[in-house]
């Protein structure tokens, strides 16, 4: 079982819109993939709500997870294409997910079943009751459930306390090349990203760090092992979501133990192929079909 907590909204294009957020977006994803999901998240009582409970339902999860805010407005990001082909987020403030009351412990959650693994970013963690609530979930996970921080910085939305905190529970982590720019300022390193991706596995005892460099591919690395690959040419229509996407095939992969080559294949070509499409999630699930094959498969080979 996964279960993954944060936050969902609505991302405001300019002609469009769609439901989104990282932990949603991953959520989603890991369901369609064939995996037990819970999803732990806040959504307001208003319209966009709504729309978010249905979808949720209507793909089978867990409604019960999902808590109703009276008082605050679902979350909602504005996203301005830029002329690189990547995006501008303005991250509204006072979002019901920044009010999530986390369950006492993880088991409270399962129904009996072992987690194996729990997934969470920086974004719900922005207001002292998010961090200290994200947090003390965390600490009180069984010690065979592993932590999957997809740490997803947005300025402005983030403490340099957030994310030692976070990786200090940490045992598979992704992150972008700007992140880790961020991570080499914060802790004064001037190392290179492999080697410092190797300090991080030392000092936090991580198992796992993921590194997606957008065009120029991704890379897994382990305390003795490295494994890299590159992005094939295609059109892009949207690029919202592909990291997680990314994350959630690397999740899954990495549950069922597959091999690092064959799981960073698998992650790129479902990046590339959300890219795509329009949003973050598709809307017809024979999408996923042809990772499922893909997936069973690799792991009866």
């Amino acid at each position: 079982m996964i279960v993954a907590a944060g936050e969902v909204l609505v991302d405001l294009f300019p002609q469009y819109q769609r439901v989104g957020g990282a932990p949603f977006n991953f959520a989603y994803h890991a369901k369609h993939l064939g995996m037990d999901v819970k999803f732990i998240t806040r959504i307001g009582d208003d319209g966009v709500g709504t729309n978010i409970f249905s979808m949720l339902e209507k793909n089978g999860f867990d409604t019960d997870l999902v808590q109703i805010d009276k008082t605050h407005d679902t979350g909602r990001v504005i996203v301005t294409p830029d002329s690189r082909g990547g995006h501008q987020f303005e991250i509204l403030q006072g979002a019901a997910y920044d009010h999530i009351e986390f369950p006492d412990k993880p088991s409270d959650v399962s129904g009996g079943g072992a987690i194996e693994l729990i997934y969470f970013g920086t974004l719900a963690q922005r207001t002292a009751s998010g961090f200290n609530q994200l947090q003390t979930f965390l600490i009180k996970r069984d010690p065979a459930t592993k932590c999957f921080y997809d740490i997803n910085l947005r300025p402005g939305n983030f403490s340099n306390e957030n994310i030692l905190a976070s990786l200090q529970k940490t045992d598979i982590l992704k992150l972008n090349d700007e992140e880790l720019d961020h991570i080499r300022a914060m802790f004064r390193l001037n190392h290179d990203d492999t080697g410092l991706s190797r300090w991080l596995i030392e000092h936090f005892a991580i198992e796992i760090v993921c590194l997606t460099k957008g065009p120029a591919g991704s890379a897994i690395i382990t305390a003795d092992d490295y494994n890299s690959a590159t992005v094939p040419d295609f059109e892009i229509v949207d690029t919202v979501g592909a990291g997680d996407a990314y994350a959630a095939m690397l999740a899954v992969g990495w549950l069922k133990g597959l091999s690092f080559k064959t799981i960073l294949s698998m992650a790129t070509d479902f990046s590339a192929r959300i890219c795509r499409i329009k949003g973050a999630v598709p809307e017809d699930p024979e999408f996923y079909e042809p990772f499922l094959t893909q997936l069973s498969g690799a792991e009866n080979a």
